[in-house]
């Protein structure tokens, strides 16, 4: 393990069928002004509003509404929901919904009493909240962002054509999340398997780094079997409890910070693709699928013994009479050949994007140093020419 790290994670969370009961239990702990937060109005068809609002009206609630949070949230959207939530006077944001609204709720959440604009403060200065926070609750319709058990909230900014998460601290954490599975069985196949390869990616990103013996990325390769094994299960059969129950609580752990510590951190392929997010509002996870491989096969030389490992201990590749370079390329094609399989995206044409877009993908890609190469623009530029 490297360095000196603090682990603190205060999000409760309920898990199972039976798990929104206890959102009458959490209610109680908070004042009587609520925001319900939620996104185009799938909770409305599936009779999952109706249930909230029965338990908040039971709670003697008062409810405000921000409906319409887009899968990218927006600036423009952001400053509506801090508009209505700091006149609402909200004593608690509760995101229904999947990421991108949980994502929301928390930027809402720091934004609706901050005195400056919260796109330049929290996302262009990296700056912390100095004002009050409002708690948030979620009840996550969707596996896949972790958004549920972390502090992190993306925003959207179409005009300058960025998307940009930012990791806030422990106070921005949901306060407590539900989690049932069956919620996210309604969701179309292109959904599923996008959430699929989020959380997926959010493995990679955190253990693709550092060559010490380390504790997290063992637990890393074990979130990435039981992800690969689930997801074939439910590709096959969506319906199956089991599995989608199993890919929901993987994606809890894998963002919740746990395996991120004691080591540094990547996330060069989410600066690649929330670059093709801001230009074609794309499907998340599908724009981190569009991109991995041509980064990994670039950055694979410099981490050459992780990627190594990564394809005996994940991809069970025979290593006999190979090399490493050999070895490593198998885990990558083995991983190519699961990501057909599931029948992701795998390139950015297919998102929508075109070469008159070099420079703006480009330029909008934040680079990170936490990985195993610090990318210049021009190997930026040469990695995107590989997606098309």
């Amino acid at each position: 393990m490297l360095g000196n790290f603090t682990y603190c994670n205060p999000t409760k969370i309920y898990f199972g069928e039976e798990a929104l009961l206890n959102l009458h239990e959490e209610l109680k702990k908070h004042g009587s002004n609520i925001v319900l937060v939620y996104g185009g109005g799938s909770i409305k068809k599936n009779g999952l509003y109706d249930q909230v609002i029965e338990i908040l009206k039971e709670e003697e609630k008062n409810i405000a509404e921000i409906a319409g949070v887009m899968p990218n949230p927006t600036v423009e959207k952001l400053y509506e929901g801090a508009e209505i939530a700091r006149n609402h006077k909200a004593d608690l944001l509760l995101a229904v919904g999947g990421g991108s609204v949980c994502d929301y709720a928390k930027a809402v959440s720091v934004s609706a009493y901050c005195d400056e604009d919260p796109w330049q403060k929290y996302y262009i200065r990296r700056e912390s909240p100095t004002c009050a926070i409002i708690p948030v609750g979620c009840v996550l319709t969707m596996a896949g962002t972790g958004s549920e058990m972390n502090a992190g909230a993306v925003i959207t900014n179409h005009a300058e054509k960025m998307k940009i998460g930012r990791v806030f601290s422990e106070e921005v954490m949901p306060k407590f999340s539900i989690l049932n599975p069956r919620y996210t069985m309604t969701l179309p196949h292109y959904q599923m398997i996008a959430g699929i390869y989020d959380i997926f990616n959010h493995i990679c990103e955190q253990y693709f780094s550092d060559e010490d013996d380390n504790v997290s990325d063992y637990l890393s390769e074990g979130l990435m079997k039981s992800v690969i094994h689930a997801s074939r299960i439910a590709n096959k059969n969506p319906e199956n409890y089991e599995a989608r129950s199993n890919i929901m609580w993987a994606a809890t752990w894998a963002l919740n910070t746990l395996v991120a510590k004691g080591k540094s951190t990547d996330w060069m392929v989410h600066m690649l693709g929330q670059a093709v997010g801001a230009c074609t509002d794309a499907t998340h996870g599908m724009t981190l699928s569009a991109v991995s491989l041509p980064y990994y096969r670039y950055i694979m030389p410099y981490g050459l013994a992780k990627f190594v490992r990564f394809a005996k201990n994940v991809w069970d590749i025979e290593t006999s009479d190979k090399t490493d370079q050999e070895i490593a390329l198998a885990g990558l094609e083995a991983m190519e050949q699961w990501m057909h399989e599931l029948g992701l995206v795998m390139n950015i044409t297919d998102l929508g994007t075109n070469k008159d877009m070099l420079d703006d993908l480009v330029n909008g890609t934040l680079i990170n140093a936490g990985g195993y190469r610090r990318l210049s623009k021009d190997e930026v530029k040469n990695i995107f020419l590989e997606c098309f």
